[in-house]
């Protein structure tokens, strides 16, 4: 049988074409074989140089590994944090044409370890719970995707440090199943094993002497799911808010925010009477902004600019008569976007007289604006209009510097950066 090669980039193949394939995979010769830290697995596993990749290479049978990898494609396009799957390699044979068992190949995830090796140096308990943490997000961001993992455990997942934190990543998704959508009872089987792997994993520490002694290993299996739990309400809960208090929605999303989520959208209904407003939001990774709102108004920015203007955007538009989401006559999000430039956008950054504004584009002064506007609706505890965001924003803030930096690097032009 000649050997082949399933993999979606055509380069992939040809990288991993000097590889000695017809030897097993334990028997592969050094010159070919990277050394780094390996996790615990059920299957031969070996890191491999491939032109200037490091590669993953993990002998099974054809059908999990051909599901496997669809899986892991599954999860790269749902922007998961998972290793990245190059190709299946079938059809092998050793030297006396005795067959192999075929093999995954995934990218070695840089900057990661496996728990093992972190734990080497006894890990105070604080960095522990930072790892659960990693954890637990990983399996909310699974979940709201619909994947449930099966196998959730230390051992399948690799950790890099992330701007001071730790992200998660899956690294063996063979047990996994996609769903359009999980129930309560595949969530929590979910949960539940990984409750019973994670504490068996820290037991496995703790008899070898690797586990700081302040750390209970079943306690710390209980911990991730109380996180996990407290991180899936917080993020599909659905919030009724009193009309017109809107910075409630506003202080949501800042707690999405922190807890490492990102809105893309938000479902927002007003009851019949007007007295209250549903509020329920779409999470994403980050990323998705800039593309969303150039779609949505034409202003090109940066993303934490992005994400902000696109909440009031989402805001603005639950107030508008003529929206009504899913319905064929109402107006199409793209048309209520250039209003609200044309509307709110454009008219508040006028609103700013150019000696106050500096060398702000309009975007950073819009995004400005809305943060002083949040200040003063959190002071109150009621809502603030723009107008008197803008009026306190001058008087307050930019008066206070027109005479000193401000003054000196000139003030700016409203049609000018950001797409404005």
């Amino acid at each position: 049988m000649a050997l082949q090669f399933t993999a979606t980039n055509p380069e992939h193949p040809a990288l991993l074409l000097e590889l000695p394939w017809h030897a097993p995979l334990e028997e592969w010769p050094e010159q070919h074989l990277v050394d780094l830290p390996r996790g615990i697995s059920r299957h031969v596993v070996r890191y491999a140089a491939a032109g200037t990749e490091i590669v993953a290479v993990k002998e099974l049978a054809e059908r999990p590994a051909v599901r496997e990898y669809e899986l892991l494609r599954d999860l790269h396009r749902l922007g998961i944090p998972a290793v990245d799957p190059l190709a299946v390699v079938t059809g092998r044979t050793g030297p006396g044409g005795e067959p192999l068992e075929p093999v995954l190949i995934t990218r070695h995830l840089g900057g990661s370890l496996p728990y093992r090796s972190m734990f080497e140096t006894t890990m105070r308990p604080a960095t522990v719970h930072r790892l659960m943490d990693a954890l637990a997000v990983l399996l909310v961001r699974l979940h709201l995707v619909g994947f449930a993992w099966g196998d959730c455990s230390l051992s399948n997942t690799l950790f890099r440090r992330d701007a001071g934190a730790y992200a998660a990543y899956l690294v063996d998704a063979e047990t996994g199943e996609t769903h359009a959508r999980l129930s309560t009872g595949q969530r929590e089987y979910d949960i539940d094993l990984a409750r019973v792997n994670i504490s068996g994993e820290m037991l496995d520490l703790e008899a070898a002497g690797a586990l700081h002694p302040s750390v209970d290993p079943i306690a710390f299996g209980t911990e991730i799911c109380r996180r996990y739990h407290e991180l899936w309400t917080e993020l599909t809960r659905t919030s009724v808010y009193p009309a017109g208090k809107y910075h409630y929605i506003e202080r949501r999303v800042r707690r999405l925010n922190d807890l490492g989520f990102d809105v893309a959208e938000m479902q927002i209904a007003t009851s019949p009477e007007g007295d209250t407003v549903t509020f329920v939001p779409k999470v994403v990774d980050a990323g998705h902004h800039q593309r969303q709102l150039l779609r949505l108004t034409g202003l090109d920015t940066e993303e934490n600019q992005a994400r902000r203007l696109l909440a009031d955007l989402e805001s603005w538009m639950a107030t508008q008569d003529d929206y009504a989401p899913g319905d064929p006559l109402g107006a199409r999000p793209e048309v209520l976007g250039h209003r609200w430039v044309r509307e709110v956008f454009r008219p508040t950054v006028r609103a700013v007289p150019p000696r106050c504004r500096g060398p702000l584009d309009p975007a950073e002064l819009y995004h400005q604006l809305l943060e002083h506007r949040w200040s003063l609706c959190e002071r109150t505890h009621q809502d603030i209009g723009l107008e008197a965001a803008v009026d306190d924003f001058v008087a307050a803030v930019l008066a206070k510097e027109s005479d000193g930096r401000f003054a000196e690097e000139g003030g700016g032009d409203e049609e000018t950066g950001g797409g404005a």
